[in-house]
């Protein structure tokens, strides 16, 4: 068992891992463990759907740090935006509900956003036009989730858009979302990376326009390139967390910290296929050194002073779950189009002829490249 988590003071920022019953993430987070060094835990609770039972030793360890208040849960699967109430979507919360007892999470987040493909494990995130009926249903689900886990929650901006005036209109939504929870957000600094990249933003113009008093966790990570055959000599920055965390984005942590007057988490991600070798493994340690270091020397120049616990500032309903049959007819539309469309072209002359030209889904304003992206992760996904 490794020590026990160093105790941070409340009003500190913690240097995070987000630690999942993995081979590859617990063999490269092992020495950190052990050696004290991880302030607190991000646990994606939703991936074990495939383990009948935890190993006693991963439950000691979460609820170690459970135990100091520094276990956050991090939910993957719930596809918070699907226009139509499913039956996975209720089991979901029930296993929240009970995983919430046993190990008493500080908060709870999800992705924004819903899911293509069909199988409830399966499928890419992709995002919805921010018309007043996604966001009924969004409040909707933030206030289930809130009831059924009893702490803070808050949602991750989404790395994927598929034109510039989605990407600058984000943050504003992403507030819309949380504001009726008293809720927060996980602003993933790669995400914004590949934002920056894929659009040609600036940082300056892009960061202040999310609700960065609502920032109450950070992500870092890696991903990939991807060459573009649309726009040839264009390359797509992708949010595969494969690999080690780039430059650019340390870059990010630094301008961002002084930023988040409510942050409490920094949170290092990396999936386990991306440190099957010894160097990878070493690189991911190495990359936690750096985050540590940088938060350490935030904390070190900063008087903080949190003014937002984001708990629940009014009593939550329990009436008929929002739904929405258009909104659900589209995305399955457009999932069916993305993940079987031969090509490019195809999938372009699907949409225009779709229930989703000329709608709030704003298809005609969509960039070349990010279609083509996301015809390319629908179908890894599927796949």
């Amino acid at each position: 068992m490794p020590n026990q988590p160093v105790k941070a003071d409340t009003s500190e920022i913690c240097a995070s891992i987000a630690c999942n019953l993995d081979a590859n993430i617990l063999t490269a987070a092992f020495p950190l463990l052990e050696e004290g060094r991880v302030e607190a835990l991000e646990w994606a609770f939703d991936t074990l759907f495939w383990a009948e039972q935890m190993p006693e030793w991963f439950t000691e360890l979460l609820q170690a740090y459970a135990a100091q208040h520094r276990l956050v849960g991090h939910g993957v699967y719930f596809s918070l935006l699907s226009g139509r109430w499913t039956a996975e979507q209720q089991q979901w919360l029930q296993h929240l509900r009970e995983l919430s007892k046993q190990f008493a999470f500080d908060h709870v987040t999800e992705h924004f956003g819903f899911f293509t493909g069909q199988n409830f494990h399966s499928g890419a995130p992709l995002p919805i036009p921010y018309g007043s009926n996604t966001l009924r249903i969004g409040q909707d689900r933030l206030r289930r989730m809130q009831e059924a886990c009893g702490c803070p929650v808050g949602l991750e901006n989404l790395a994927f858009a598929y034109a510039p005036d989605e990407v600058k209109r984000h943050g504003e939504f992403l507030e819309k979302l949380v504001e009726p929870v008293n809720g927060f957000l996980i602003l993933d600094l790669h995400n914004v990376f590949c934002q920056l990249h894929n659009f040609s933003l600036p940082y300056e113009e892009l960061v202040t326009l999310y609700p960065l008093e609502r920032v109450r966790e950070i992500h870092i990570s890696g991903g990939s390139w991807e060459n573009s055959g649309q726009v040839p000599g264009r390359q797509i920055r992708r949010d595969t967390h494969d690999e080690s965390v780039p430059e650019e984005v340390f870059q990010l942590l630094e301008l961002t910290l002084p930023r988040c007057p409510n942050l409490k988490y920094v949170v290092l991600e990396q999936l386990g296929t991306g440190l099957r070798t010894e160097l990878s493994q070493a690189n991911f340690r190495a990359d936690f050194h750096r985050m540590q270091e940088l938060v350490n020397r935030h904390r070190s120049t900063t008087l903080r002073r949190t003014t937002n616990l984001f708990l629940s500032q009014q009593p939550l309903s329990s009436g008929p779950v929002a739904e929405d049959a258009q909104l659900h007819a589209q995305q399955q539309q457009l999932s069916h189009i993305l993940e079987n469309a031969p090509s490019f072209e195809a999938a372009r002359q699907q949409l225009q002829t779709s229930s989703l030209a000329y709608s709030a889904w704003k298809i005609e304003e969509w960039e070349p490249h990010m279609l083509e992206t996301a015809i390319s992760i629908a179908q890894k996904w599927k796949d």
